[in-house]
């Protein structure tokens, strides 16, 4: 256990991912479509590519509920962004969550032994900066903010705001501390006066 993890109650990312074996000599990700039916996974990038296309917020929302994500009110997606392919039902978008342009949300990762899933949790207006990466089992807290171009590896308690690569607190976060380039305001959306699903 790390310094950083000592400091916080509850689980660590690695204590939420689930480890599932692949045997025999190839490695795991030569064993995808034993863990993920191809069908589904074709259908998710479909809907993946619409989300990341589409200039229309709303229509982002429908595409990445159609694949499992919980998306709460307000979410907004920022063009290119890209949920996880094979496990997209285990995000979760609270509200008024923004992701930043070309982020990447993954529950996945292939290893040699085995692949690992986990939860990426997103706290309800928290903010993700444009090209971040978070990793499986990472939790954001609510009102937190990951900088621009970050590699999340641990969770980021709510208000804190964290950058680099590993991501590692700023500062003391909170109202006045925001990561401005989140790059979700990527134009007026044509559904303005519509309200949120």
């Amino acid at each position: 256990m790390t310094a950083d993890n000592a400091d916080r109650s509850g689980p660590s990312r690695h204590d939420r991912i689930r480890r599932h074996p692949t045997p025999g000599a190839r490695n795991s990700l030569a064993h995808w479509t034993s863990a993920k039916h191809p069908l589904r996974v074709a259908i998710n990038y479909i809907f993946v590519w619409l989300a990341r296309i589409s200039p229309s917020l709303r229509l982002r929302r429908w595409c990445l509920r159609r694949i499992g994500v919980t998306v709460g009110a307000g979410v907004s997606w920022g063009l290119e962004a890209t949920p996880d392919t094979f496990w997209p039902e285990l995000i979760t978008l609270e509200d008024h969550v923004i992701v930043g342009y070309d982020a990447t949300l993954l529950c996945h990762e292939f290893l040699q032994d085995e692949y690992r899933t986990g939860e990426v949790v997103v706290g309800e207006r928290a903010m993700i900066g444009a090209g971040a990466i978070v990793l499986p089992g990472v939790e954001i807290g609510a009102d937190a903010s990951v900088a621009a171009n970050s590699l999340v590896t641990q969770d980021v308690p709510p208000g804190t705001t964290v950058a680099g690569v590993p991501a590692r607190p700023m500062g003391s976060g909170g109202a006045n501390e925001h990561v401005t380039d989140a790059g979700a305001t990527d134009g007026p959306d044509e559904d303005l006066g519509e309200p949120d699903e």
